[in-house]
């Protein structure tokens, strides 16, 4: 399957479902946005730890793959400041609704900056993207079954991102359709990233190696650094341990499949 069509129906569709849930179902979703990512945080910790990493490894060497790790979540630590600075959310601590996770909070209470706020939530759902897509265009280059299974975890992490989106974007007097349409454009985003790795993965095997380092860095730091953290504070319960565990093991069964 050609690698734009997987980033697109990853990050597209992914997108779509879980915009289409909440206008469905109401936007009283944080519970289900809980279990779903943390579903998903624990497919992606599988799939770094199984797949990428080890892919690095075999590729160049040890330093490489370390190298590139900590410049995968350098970039996610810093665009998250760029953001919080933007959204002027409080970096220093975890945010307290879903909303303010993924810096959408300010469709609700100031529609006058509707395309400011609008921008913003674009760029946020861009952070947890372009890693994502980083590693579908280097993966799917070079190996179109780890391609496939690395869209199929996308697709189902970009389920919560919709969801989550969602909610506030329909409090905050969208429709329900137009409200879909941009989340999916959203989703889109992934397409960049899946440019960006089939690029740098064709230049040499180091930089193939150096490609599923970075993703497998941010997408590291956004599941341990955001996501789970996030997830705990929201249910207060272990909940979301559970569900990591479940989304490991169904990690580990994709990439044995």
């Amino acid at each position: 399957m050609n690698i734009i069509v997987m980033s697109l129906l990853a990050g597209v569709v992914g997108m779509g479902l879980g915009g289409a849930i909440t206008a469905i179902f109401g936007s009283k979703t944080e519970r289900m946005i809980s279990i779903f990512l943390s579903l998903a945080a624990g497919v992606m910790v599988s799939i770094v730890l199984i797949e990428l990493i080890p892919e690095a490894i075999e590729y160049s060497n040890i330093w490489v793959t370390v190298v590139g790790l900590i410049l995968g979540a350098l970039m996610v630590l810093v665009l998250n400041n760029i953001m919080d600075k933007l959204s002027k959310a409080d970096s220093s601590k975890l945010h307290e609704t879903y909303a303010e996770f993924f810096h959408s909070s300010d469709v609700i209470s100031n529609k006058k900056s509707m395309l400011r706020s609008g921008m913003i939530m674009l760029f946020a759902i861009a952070l947890h993207n372009i890693p994502e897509g980083l590693a579908l265009g280097a993966a799917g280059y070079h190996d179109a079954a780890l391609g496939i299974t690395l869209a199929i975890m996308i697709g189902l992490h970009n389920i919560p991102e919709g969801m989550a989106i969602s909610a506030p974007l329909i409090s905050g007097g969208f429709s329900k359709v137009k409200t879909l349409v941009l989340v999916m454009l959203t989703g889109a985003t992934t397409v960049l990233g899946a440019m960006a790795g089939v690029l740098i993965g064709g230049i040499s095997y180091t930089a193939l190696a150096l490609s599923f380092a970075v993703a497998g860095g941010a997408m590291l730091y956004v599941v341990f650094g955001e996501i789970l953290p996030q997830s705990i504070v929201t249910n207060k319960d272990r909940v979301p341990t559970i569900f990591a565990l479940i989304g490991i093991i169904l990690g580990l069964l994709f990439t044995q499949i």
